[in-house]
């Protein structure tokens, strides 16, 4: 069983946080975690099943199937990935571009490796779709934590930790797929032993529910305009519901001498605003990232497939009136671009 390395590059600093929430070190198990999300949003997209393993009653194994060697004891990600009573397929290593362990946070522009080494079988099948993850992760995503800050245009801001990009990568050299077929992988993720599930209010994280938009961002403009909230739905202005000042942190309110209730920060009121933007411990559904320019791109989902237009039509709208069809890319086009530079036999 050969181990499988991929090279690949930082463009930007990459996220992964220790206990205390500091970014110097890498936590290795961070940058799987954030694989494992991406390989769940793949397979649901091609049809398959895939459990929450941060939800209780979601996350593998069913404990209705004490065996793990019996159909419907895990999802075919868990399969892979592992779960409890389910070891891991492989060992997981982030080494620097010398082979040595990573153990300090990657920095932009620093080349590195994700080894995986299996430690039991793993079939083609599971070898492509994890060669895809990665695909869909550096030409069309992002990896590791920190992703959903706001870029801005204000200069005073710039250097603003919660305005900096974080987890854009590229393959190097460029990699091709396993050769599997766009049919087999979808036959593969169906197969009866997986276990079925009901996504219900995660099945929105599915490749088919994705966009992308490259070569675009979303930015704080100035302190009254911001393109990023017109696409999210929330209130433009910084200024503060008590006094009408604007106060940037970690400034207070003279007004109350409390951190000021700004309107950018309230919760939308229309329901497709409330999932777009997010909110306590959910995460908000458009992504953009600034820097670097080559790397630019904005991302996102909707909650199904027929409101793809409609979300391309709140960009033209928000924020790009010059947005040309081609340029908003959808999930299913991902996966027939992807699929057909390596996939085709």
């Amino acid at each position: 069983m050969e181990e499988r390395t991929y090279t690949v590059k930082a463009l930007t600093d990459i996220w992964t946080g220790d206990a205390d929430g500091k970014p110097h070190r890498l936590i290795t198990i961070g940058l799987l975690g954030s694989i494992r999300w991406w390989f769940e949003v793949l397979v649901r997209g091609l049809g398959g099943s895939a459990c929450d393993p941060t939800r209780d009653g979601i996350r593998c194994p069913d404990h209705r199937v004490a065996d793990p060697t019996k159909p419907g004891h895990h999802c075919v990600v868990c399969e892979l990935f592992g779960c409890t009573g389910w070891a891991r397929k492989f060992r997981f290593e982030v080494l620097d571009e010398n082979g040595k362990p990573q153990q300090n946070q990657i920095k932009a522009n620093q080349c590195f490796q994700l080894r995986f080494t299996p430690l039991r079988a793993i079939s083609e099948k599971e070898w492509a779709l994890l060669d895809l993850t990665l695909r869909l992760i550096t030409e069309y995503g992002a990896i590791g934590g920190k992703t959903v800050y706001k870029p801005t245009e204000e200069s005073h801001r710039q250097s603003v930790q919660r305005h900096q990009d974080f987890g854009l990568v590229k393959l190097v050299p460029h990699q091709r797929l396993y050769a599997c077929t766009d049919h087999e992988l979808r036959t593969f993720v169906s197969q009866q032993q997986w276990r079925s599930l009901n996504h219900g209010s995660f099945g929105w994280a599915s490749a088919q529910n994705f966009w992308c938009v490259s070569g675009r961002h979303l930015s704080r403009e100035d302190a009254d305009h911001s393109s990023f909230n017109r696409v999210l739905g929330r209130e433009e202005s910084k200024s503060c519901l008590d006094c009408g000042q604007v106060h940037d942190p970690p400034q207070r309110c003279g007004k109350t001498n409390r951190l000021p209730r700004r309107r950018s920060e309230q919760n939308p009121t229309g329901n497709l605003e409330k999932w777009l933007a997010g909110g306590r411990a959910e995460s908000k559904k458009v992504f953009s990232f600034k820097n670097p320019e080559s790397a630019r791109r904005t991302f996102g989902f909707v909650q199904s497939t027929d409101k793809l237009d409609e979300m391309r039509q709140r960009l033209k709208k928000n924020a790009w009136d010059n947005l040309g069809d081609n340029e908003f890319v959808t999930g299913g086009d991902i996966l027939r671009r992807l699929l057909g530079e390596g996939g085709n036999r």
